[in-house]
């Protein structure tokens, strides 16, 4: 009933004086994940600056708030929006937590019998596929947008002309971004939350088949003397399948990357998932490819997980293991040479703004709980969860989403080599 009052007076506030909101609805939504663990940081590379740490930490993953709403148009159409937003149900050095409004999955659109064409910012289609084989995490510890994806980023394509660019970018020709620029170069996240975005998603046809399609405009086109020249954008697509009651379901994913790690080439990627339900148990599985375009040759990475949910009473035991392997491919020389700037190099592997320390720059990642459902808001569960990174995994360092400070106690990235591990609680609620 408070629900509903709310959202009715949600759908009040929203409408403009003299509109009716007939055929319309506005809802108030939201999804709470908070763990409270004890996090072990060791073996890091450099164990004299880095050395082993244990601590307890309360940790938000993925929590959000939301509004959306849809209005009926006649003939099949309607209109919709959202507006999605991080809500920080814990304050850290991590900034992540303090994102500002619309910070998520945030788009209006139209929706009829064509399918769905919506602009704003949205996760691509490469992103959406993991909910075909995810079924082996609990809470938020699992091998997604950790180890499966690469981590993951919000925000525009990137830009190597302003001086918080991810691709070796050594001169700021224009300034710090005013807005979040997705981190690129050599091993790159590939799961991303694409902004100054299109998007299409045709309807789900009567044999279980459904494709989507994503367009991330190279609104940071830039030409001249002064700056980088460059044509950022990206496109992501899919294919996916669900039949058999939703026992069975496959998807693959394409995405196209342009001018993220080099000014003139394109990283490319593709992507299966899927799984299969036995009632006694449910199995899922993933396998990622990359290659980052560098301008003297390809490096390639190569990224897989299995994830297991057996059903126990009310709840499930959930497991999963992912595997990132060692970067494939050698160069050396410029990654970019701004205007006024010095060269950066490296080599696969490494932060494209240094030397790489070698091609160990793999992880591992396997979680391991159980989950009780108290009902369709409410999950409890607990578990152990544990990241080991390779000797030389720098720059590519993985964490989980929604970390707060590691040894340091002021970064989200583990120094180099860093295993981290974790015995959590979590409780999710939804509403």
């Amino acid at each position: 009933m408070q629900k509903k009052l709310l959202t009715l007076a949600v759908a009040g506030a929203l409408a403009a004086p003299g509109i009716a909101l007939a055929q319309s609805s506005v809802e108030v939504y939201g999804f709470i994940n908070m763990h409270i663990g004890q996090f072990k940081f060791k073996d890091a590379t450099d164990r004299t600056t880095n050395p082993d740490v244990s601590k307890f930490d309360v940790m938000s993953a993925g929590s959000n708030a939301g509004v959306r709403g849809r209005e009926t148009l006649g003939g099949g159409l309607s209109a919709w929006f959202q507006i999605e937003t991080n809500t920080g149900f814990e304050r850290s050095n991590n900034v992540a937590h303090t994102s500002g409004f619309a910070s998520r999955n945030s788009a209006v659109g139209l929706q009829g019998g064509f399918g769905n064409v919506f602009i704003g910012q949205w996760t691509t289609p490469w992103a959406d596929l993991d909910s075909l084989w995810s079924i082996g995490t609990v809470g938020g510890l699992g091998p997604v947008t950790a180890i499966i994806g690469r981590r993951e980023t919000t925000g525009a394509a990137n830009n190597f002309n302003c001086s918080n660019a991810g691709s070796g970018t050594t001169a700021a020709v224009g300034g710090t971004c005013d807005s979040v620029e997705g981190g690129a170069g050599v091993g790159h996240a590939f799961w991303r939350r694409v902004s100054n975005a299109f998007f299409y998603q045709s309807p789900v046809f009567a044999g279980g088949a459904q494709a989507k399609f994503a367009w991330q405009t190279n609104q940071d086109k830039a030409a001249g003397p002064t700056v980088v020249n460059q044509d950022p954008s990206l496109m992501s697509g899919s294919v996916q399948w669900a039949g058999m009651g939703g026992r069975a379901r496959i998807g693959l994913a394409l995405d196209r990357h342009k001018d993220f790690t080099t000014p003139g080439k394109t990283d490319t990627g593709w992507a299966i998932k899927g799984g299969w339900n036995f009632g006694v148990a449910d199995i899922g599985l993933a396998l990622e490819n990359n290659t980052y375009k560098t301008p003297a040759g390809d490096c390639k990475a190569k990224q897989y997980g299995v994830a297991l949910a057996v059903p126990v009473g009310q709840g499930a035991i959930r497991a999963s293991y992912a595997k990132a392997k060692d970067i494939e491919g050698t160069y050396t020389g410029a990654v970019v040479t701004p205007v006024g700037g010095a060269a950066a190099t490296g080599s696969c592997g490494a932060a494209p703004t240094a030397a790489a320390p070698s091609n160990d720059n793999g992880a591992t990642q396997w979680n391991l709980g159980y989950d009780h459902r108290f009902s369709k808001r409410t999950t409890v569960g607990f578990g152990y969860a544990t990241i080991k990174n390779d000797a030389g995994a720098g720059g590519n360092t993985f964490v989980w989403s929604g970390m707060s400070s590691t040894q340091s106690g002021a970064s989200l990235l583990a120094p180099i080599g860093t295993d981290i591990s974790v015995l959590f609680a979590n409780i999710v609620h939804r509403f």
